[in-house]
């Protein structure tokens, strides 16, 4: 009966996991599908535009028609006809208005939706290599980006697109106003690029050491207990004010240059605009026009301006929008790994480490040198050493978080840094040595957040021992934990964090200082836990400084300075290193 559930619930599990992985494309195609995503919503826009700007030329050429033809004629018919087209053609503009903006708005949910899961990925993968501020900053860019798409900003370049069609129009009216709207487009395109040469460079600073000021004050409130009881929060403010000091600097420089230069820009507007009625003016007086196209000129010329005005007034919003695609691309191209998108079926061979050598990228010492053994299933490893001897990162890389510089570690022939991530998780248990749990509910938490069968998540509990402990929480096991909720000790979110590890009886079983904040109690729990794993037949690799943990290995790895110095039997190994100067550790395991 368990087993037939237990088959449903890990059938549920890898269709949404083969859902997901369907998704997890190379980052260059991510990248272009993107773009094709972006260009093919801005012709299907840039078509709408044209036909909004034939429709904006109505409201001129109704001007025109009523003071030259009805004016002199006085016939009440054609003017009412000249006045339902005129309505007729303005219902249409608006319609189209609307239906362009929400080909902008369709655009920018089909973007999000397309790299959501993408940059998420990539910005998990981000804070495990350089920590939290360049995942959330990832995060920052999508919502801005989208933003930017369903604002009013990103249509102004299609309408200055098609001014020549109010140009041509300026033309056919009088070959002066047609001089005049050329004159003025130049003049307006000049004081658009002043504008960027102007800004770029303080708008690049400024967004930089905002970003940067932001991502160190969110890093430090992450010890805000420290800071607190410490009293660092006076000279770590002197810090922050100087960082958004000289962020606000750059910003107000920048933000001042730009309001200069629009403001310059809407002068020269409004100057030309009473210019062309000047000369207008003059012409209606020669005889060359007839006052009915000196009010259709004085409307076109407004209407051939504004786009470009817009376009300067919003300068801002497309470089910041470049800035966070370009973001956006780098950490697609730096920090999405490249995976395999096709689920794996769970394993049970052996684990086999073969010339694994790790370097922290820019650094040429590398931390892990040319580490080489295997596992069979049912042995446990406990490994051993002094301080920064690349025990952690072992372990993250028998988990396949960081990618190896050289060499593998394979699962049942399996290279786990390639390994699809949904279906790998269904092998793997991982109790990293800084223990969290998620935002969520404790049986949530115990089930990696899934849809699960209760009766999995109580065996997992029981294993860690924690069944009892869960069941005196207020309610239960759906106590919600995390930031702002249910405050619980550092032994406890070990223990629960072991049966999250423990979940779904995975064939692989990395521990990392799993005993750190356990009491004797917890321990000997700890040790059942490694027992039972043992007889049902998983592999487990255990990292610890405490030496009571230590009983229930098989075989010892000593690691020291990256390399394996002792490897073996754990009677043998630590019969063969008493004699000598081990680290205490080592020696006491």
């Amino acid at each position: 009966m368990r087993d037939t559930r237990r088959k449903s619930a890990n059938g549920k599990g890898e269709n949404s996991r083969q859902t997901i992985s369907g998704n997890a494309l190379n980052p260059r195609l991510l990248i272009l599908q993107a773009r094709r995503i972006f260009l093919m919503a801005l012709l299907y826009a840039g078509l709408l535009s044209a036909c909004t700007t034939l429709l904006q030329l109505t409201v001129p050429l109704y001007m025109l028609q009523v003071h030259d033809r009805v004016l002199n004629s006085q016939s009440t018919d054609t003017l009412i006809m000249l006045t339902v087209l005129a309505l007729g053609a303005l219902v249409v503009f608006g319609v189209l208005e609307y239906i362009r903006a929400l080909s902008f708005q369709a655009m920018g949910g089909a973007m999000v939706r397309w790299l959501n899961l993408p940059v998420l990925t990539a910005a998990v993968q981000a804070s495990v290599d350089q920590g939290l501020s360049r995942a959330t900053q990832s995060l920052r860019d999508l919502t801005e980006l989208r933003s930017f798409l369903t604002s009013s900003a990103v249509s102004a370049p299609l309408d200055a697109a098609w001014s020549p069609i109010f140009l041509g129009v300026l033309f056919l009216l009088h070959p002066v106003y047609g001089l005049i709207g050329s004159v003025a487009v130049v003049l307006l395109l000049c004081c658009g690029l002043v504008t960027d040469l102007l800004t770029r460079r303080l708008m690049k600073e400024a967004n930089q050491a905002n970003i940067e000021a932001v991502s160190k004050v969110g890093a430090t409130l992450r010890h805000a207990e420290a800071i607190e009881a410490m009293g660092m929060l006076p000279a770590l403010a002197r810090r922050w004010r100087t960082m958004q000091v000289n962020a606000l600097g750059l910003l107000e420089a920048g933000g001042s240059r730009a309001r200069a230069m629009t403001s310059i820009t809407r002068s020269l507007r409004f100057s030309i605009q009473v210019f062309v009625l000047c000369m207008g003016a003059l012409l209606v007086m020669e005889q060359a026009i007839t006052p009915g196209t000196l009010m259709a000129a004085t409307v076109l010329i407004g209407r051939l301006l504004l786009p470009f005005d817009s376009v300067i007034e919003n300068w801002r919003q497309w470089v910041n929008a470049t800035a966070s695609w370009r973001r956006i691309e780098a950490a697609l191209n730096e920090d999405l790994a490249v995976r395999q998108s096709m689920p794996t079926p769970r394993s049970e061979g052996d684990l086999v480490v073969d010339k694994l050598i790790y370097a922290v990228p820019g650094l040429d010492v590398p931390i892990i040198k040319g580490i080489s053994f295997s596992l069979s299933p049912g042995e446990v490893l406990g490994v051993v050493g002094p301080s920064a001897a690349g025990k952690s990162t072992l372990a993250r890389l028998l988990v396949g978080i960081a990618k190896p510089t050289s060499g593998g570690v394979f699962l049942d022939g399996n290279n786990v840094y390639l390994w699809e991530r949904g279906s790998f998780g269904s092998v793997v248990g991982y109790l990293p040595q800084s223990v969290s749990l998620l935002e969520g509910t404790i049986r949530e938490n115990i089930a990696r957040m899934e849809e699960s069968d209760p009766h999995q998540v109580l065996e997992a509990a029981r294993l860690a021992d924690v069944h009892d402990m869960i069941g005196r929480l207020p309610r239960g096991y759906d106590t919600p934990v995390g930031d702002g909720h249910l405050t619980l000790s550092g032994g406890q979110r070990q223990r629960i964090a072991l049966a999250r590890c423990l979940y779904n009886r995975p064939r692989l079983i990395v521990l990392d200082e799993p005993n750190a904040n356990l009491d004797a109690i917890g321990e000997r729990a700890l040790i059942r836990a490694i027992e039972h794993a043992r007889r049902d037949g998983a592999i487990i690799v255990m990292i610890a400084h405490r030496p009571t943990i230590m009983q229930a290995a098989d075989k010892l790895l000593v690691l020291e300075n990256g390399r394996i110095s002792q490897f073996g039997p754990r009677t043998d190994v630590v019969a063969s290193i008493m004699p000598g100067d081990a680290p205490r550790e080592v020696a006491a395991s």
